[in-house]
């Protein structure tokens, strides 16, 4: 298997990462759905070559709409980010923390929206991008650590959904979610290990947390 011919979907593609990582897949001959919230900043992932939507990765309405429409999709890799932090424990606000959550927002309506998709898919997989804060939170970054590891947390249930789907329908397992960590994000580290999720087998690559270069 590879990514050629693939349809994967990048849920909140408009930044930097989204635009590398869109243009490493349309060049692998994957097809690419890019979705963002202003069509204006979806002009350069469209130059790119790839399918745009105006969505919200953030609602599981715009994504469940999106999918509805799509059909049929091998990949869903979620890309809402940020970072607020700083100012040791007593300087981890309620609106900082509320300026992260969409983050988490993105990969709960992604998942949800998009699972039985991915698992009708032959070799369906999902995505998270995490951090190395999550194994060693800082006081200073606590809100963000947080939401990273209530990502990590859903995305690896999302792998034992899978999972389970699989045994009951005593069926191989052909989908997998895993967790790629960053210290700081390079999108040129990402691209190739995303490009590479066909390589192993969803047995194999199923529920592993993967840390980028």
């Amino acid at each position: 298997m590879s990514v050629t011919d693939r349809t994967i979907l990048l849920a909140g593609a408009t930044s930097p990462s989204g635009l590398a990582l869109a243009r490493a897949l349309v060049d692998a001959g994957a097809r690419v759905v890019a979705t963002g919230r202003s069509s204006e900043r979806l002009h350069a992932l469209d130059a790119l070559g790839a399918q745009v939507e105006v969505a919200d990765a953030t609602s599981l309405a715009s994504m469940t709409e999106l999918a509805s429409r799509l059909q049929a999709i091998d990949a869903v890799i979620p890309l809402v980010g940020g970072w607020r932090g700083g100012g040791g424990l007593a300087g981890q606000t309620d609106d900082d923390l509320h300026a992260l959550m969409p983050a988490f927002d993105a990969v709960r309506a992604t998942s949800r929206a998009f699972d039985s998709l991915l698992r009708t898919s032959d070799a369906g997989r999902f995505a998270i991008v995490s951090s190395t804060a999550v194994g060693r939170p800082l006081a200073g970054g606590a809100n963000y650590a947080a939401v990273k590891a209530a990502s990590e947390a859903w995305t690896r249930a999302v792998a034992q959904g899978f999972a389970k789907a699989a045994r009951d329908a005593v069926e191989p397992l052909r989908a997998a979610s895993v967790v790629f960590r960053a210290k700081a994000l390079d999108p040129d580290s990402l691209a190739p290990q995303v490009l590479t999720l066909w390589d192993a087998d969803a047995a194999d690559l199923n529920d592993r947390i993967i840390t980028l270069d």
